[in-house]
């Protein structure tokens, strides 16, 4: 199940449309919102929650598509469900190419929209988990002064102390203490854990010159 903290928004002019919708997914114990217009939904939801998006297409004032690009450029990331009854292969594209998650039309089979949301949700919930992993892995990352993430992109590029130490004119003496304050500051014990979590923070680029 995915839980009573999941809120499912719908936006749609409709209003027949949004009460259908609402009682259909309030059965399976969904939490609802529910807006007319892109516009009432963009005053109203300022930053993304557990959950996903039913989304016309065809709406006055901003169209679902554009409201789509506007949810990117606003950074809330939510799976969006697009459900309509003016769909056509160039519609669809587009939906598709700004991370519509599906693009259903009407009339559809109600356990398939309710699967879809279940599944959205889930997908919502797995993201929100990697990115909190990932602001945790770069929280620990910005600890390390800038010699110490030197010798850390050399680490995770492969190299061994007797290369990182040429590379970075120091002895291999230096290279084991800054592994080993990076391993401190990273709270790891072992070599794969610290690689594992660079990789997560997006620790994986050249290193530069000393």
């Amino acid at each position: 199940m995915s839980g009573t903290d999941a809120i499912v928004y719908i936006i749609d002019d409709d209003t027949s449309v949004r009460n259908s919708l609402r009682w259909l997914i309030e059965s399976v114990q969904l939490r609802v919102e529910e807006y007319a217009t892109a516009n009432e939904f963009l005053d109203a939801v300022q930053d993304s929650h557990t959950g996903c998006m039913i989304l016309d297409v065809r709406m006055p004032g901003m169209s679902g598509l554009d409201l789509q690009d506007v949810l990117v450029q606003r950074g809330i990331h939510l799976p969006i469900i697009i459900v309509t009854g003016h769909a056509d292969v160039s519609m669809a594209v587009r939906a598709f190419k700004a991370g519509a998650f599906d693009f259903i039309e009407k009339p559809f089979n109600d356990q398939h929209l309710i699967d879809r949301i279940q599944q959205a949700i889930e997908k919502c919930r797995s993201e929100q988990v990697e990115v909190q992993r990932k602001q945790h892995a770069s929280k620990r990352l910005a600890t390390l002064s800038r010699r110490e993430q030197q010798v850390l992109d050399l680490v995770v590029a492969g190299n061994s102390n007797k290369q990182i130490a040429r590379e970075l004119d120091i002895s291999i003496k230096t290279v084991e203490s800054h592994r080993a304050n990076l391993m401190t500051k990273m709270q790891v014990s072992s070599v794969s854990e610290l690689v594992r979590l660079a990789l997560i923070a997006g620790r994986d680029k050249t290193p530069g010159p000393a």
